[in-house]
């Protein structure tokens, strides 16, 4: 069987807790320590779990809430046991392979 990892996005609970109810509400903090993001930006970032984060703007939101990193980020386990399907390796895959094409009378 195989874990299936996810992470928990706390920023929005986090925000609540400081009274900060709009998503604009920190557009001008992180502005003031050097992270400039979009009104649009700043929305995906609070309503949906971001695949990737800079440090920059981690350490900005840390500051901003008076958090630490696993405060806004949890690591959780989503599905605790994830069959594998037929013919699935646990091992990983070495790189790319490239395709050999076979053609008729070949």
């Amino acid at each position: 069987m195989i874990k299936k990892m996810g992470i928990r996005w706390n920023l929005r609970q986090l925000m609540a807790a400081r009274e900060m109810f709009k998503t604009t509400d920190l557009v001008a903090p992180l502005a003031e320590r050097g992270v400039h993001l979009s009104r649009e930006q700043v929305f995906r970032l609070v309503t949906q779990p971001p695949q990737r984060l800079s440090m920059d703007t981690l350490a900005a939101l840390c500051d901003i809430l008076e958090c630490a990193p696993g405060d806004l980020i949890e690591v959780e386990v989503v599905n605790a046991q994830v069959r594998k399907t037929a013919g699935e390796s646990t091992v990983p895959l070495p790189g790319p392979r490239r395709t050999k094409i076979r053609r008729p009378g070949q």
